[in-house]
């Protein structure tokens, strides 16, 4: 059972998603929030697999709740929700730890698909943003050490299954490319999870930019 907390100082958005949640049989609310210091409070207490947060929220926002949450160093992932998709929110959101991008106006189907996605241990952005977002997001992080020392640690298979992750294939698309089974993809990306310290694809994916893998698009 994947355990959920919605954070949303909107009820109606937190009622509608609770109302989608209920009629599944693998995942549960058990907690709301309606401010980032309560969703940040829940977390802690309750240990969830998954938060989904709305970014604008009254006092502590959804931004710097998610980077307390992360923080914490616990299991449990977030879901970054809002209406709005700029690339600043985008950039924010992938700073402080988010596993997952999406915008209110998707289906509250494919929100509760993104729960599984990101609970599973992936990332999920929405298909409004795209790699271009990614790539800028990496340009302009600072590096005062050159990434490319912590590829020392990978094969050079893994190495080009990081630079597949880097241009946005997911892992079925990976495992054409280079005529691998799934199964065998998914083992590797876990082996590049632990060698490189990384929570999540998005992690990976930044790396792959960091270390000049993947050149960021124009």
């Amino acid at each position: 059972m994947i355990r959920v907390v919605l954070a949303d100082d909107q009820p109606l958005v937190r009622a509608a998603l609770e109302m989608v949640i209920t009629e599944t049989t693998d995942v549960e609310v058990v907690g709301e929030a309606g401010d980032g210091a309560e969703a940040v409070r829940l977390a802690a207490e309750l240990r969830p697999d998954v938060v989904v947060m709305d970014i604008r929220m009254p006092g502590t926002d959804g931004i710097e709740a998610t980077r307390r949450v992360t923080a914490a160093g616990g299991p449990t992932k977030v879901v970054v929700l809002t209406t709005f998709d700029e690339d600043e929110h985008v950039y924010a959101a992938l700073s402080a730890g988010a596993s997952g991008f999406l915008v209110k106006d998707m289906a509250l189907d494919d929100i509760l698909a993104a729960v599984r996605v990101v609970a599973a241990g992936d990332a999920l952005i929405a298909p409004s943003v795209t790699r271009r977002l990614i790539g800028a997001f990496a340009a302009q992080q600072p590096k005062p050490v050159r990434e490319s020392h912590r590829l020392d640690v990978i094969t050079d298979r893994e190495r080009e299954i990081l630079t597949l992750v880097g241009r946005g294939l997911s892992n079925t698309e990976i495992a054409a490319e280079l005529v691998l089974s799934i199964a065998t993809v998914k083992t590797y990306m876990t082996r590049l999870l632990a060698k490189l310290d990384a929570r999540d694809r998005v992690q990976l994916v930044i790396l792959a930019y960091e270390a000049g893998l993947v050149s960021v698009p124009g």
